[in-house]
């Protein structure tokens, strides 16, 4: 049986005092969660802030990207130890802004994935496909692609420590939802494409979350689906009230 994940991505967003402020309330709110896990990650100036907050809690930190070297001179980059050293246990790798805003690529994805492994911290991978993608009948295709090519090098030891994230670039911030069908439908293929890689038992265990304007209003469609085992939360994590209600969705 698959553990639950709700992971909120707060992307550019609060500053200090909000987000402990957000933080907080989501902690107050959740604080009788048990059957599932919870996931913050805020931007780098507040992961210390928030992690002291929630250090207490259920709620495990996460940082929204890293580098994948141990030190050294990039300039505006962050490492894992960096991460791991303020109290995050996850890393977002592949969000499609990272992909389709910085242009970054399958390569230094991976890349990532790896390092983040070999460090002690838990990648969520990121794919999904674009809208003309979508529409010229490619989703399977572009999905197959990223995640094999995100996965490269990562052995069966590896594939324990990883989550991965399908969010449909068109569904991002745009109000537009895939149907809970849909994404059953690409989150099956997910686990066919880990199943060929590293065997059925760990498709079977592997976490597979949907992301792309998750709210309370489609949160218990969505959860009620066979292959869908989360949910990585953009705007609807940015008030306590909405996140917690994903977060204690209703098995329907």
């Amino acid at each position: 049986m698959r553990r639950p994940l709700i992971a909120a991505n707060w992307k550019m967003f609060l500053n200090t005092q909000s987000g402990v402020g957000l933080a907080e309330d989501i902690v107050r709110l959740i604080g009788d969660v048990r059957e599932r896990d919870v996931l913050i990650c805020p931007s780098y100036p507040l992961l210390a802030d928030v992690g002291r907050v929630i250090e207490k809690s259920i709620v495990m930190l996460g940082a929204q990207n890293m580098y994948f070297e141990k030190e050294g001179a990039f300039t505006g980059e962050v490492s894992p130890d960096m991460l791991l050293s303020v109290g995050c246990d996850s890393v977002l790798l592949g969000h499609s802004e990272r992909r389709h805003v910085f242009n970054e690529e399958d390569l230094s994805i991976n890349r990532k994935v790896n390092f983040a492994l070999q460090s002690g911290l838990k990648p969520v991978l990121c794919v999904g496909e674009l809208l003309e993608e979508r529409e010229a009948g490619r989703t399977d295709e572009v999905v197959k692609n990223q995640v094999q090519r995100g996965l490269e090098g990562v052995d069966e030891k590896g594939i324990e420590g990883v989550v991965i994230a399908y969010e449909p670039v068109w569904a991002i911030g745009t109000g537009k939802t895939a149907t809970p069908e849909d994404a059953d439908s690409v989150h099956g293929l997910i686990r066919e494409v880990v199943g060929s890689l590293y065997g059925g038992e760990r498709a079977e265990s592997i976490r597979i979350l949907y992301g792309g304007s998750v709210k309370p209003e489609n949160i218990d469609g969505l959860m009620a689906k066979r292959n869908i085992d989360g949910a990585l939360v953009g705007g609807a994590s940015l008030k306590a009230e909405s996140f917690a209600r994903i977060v204690k969705y209703e098995d329907v």
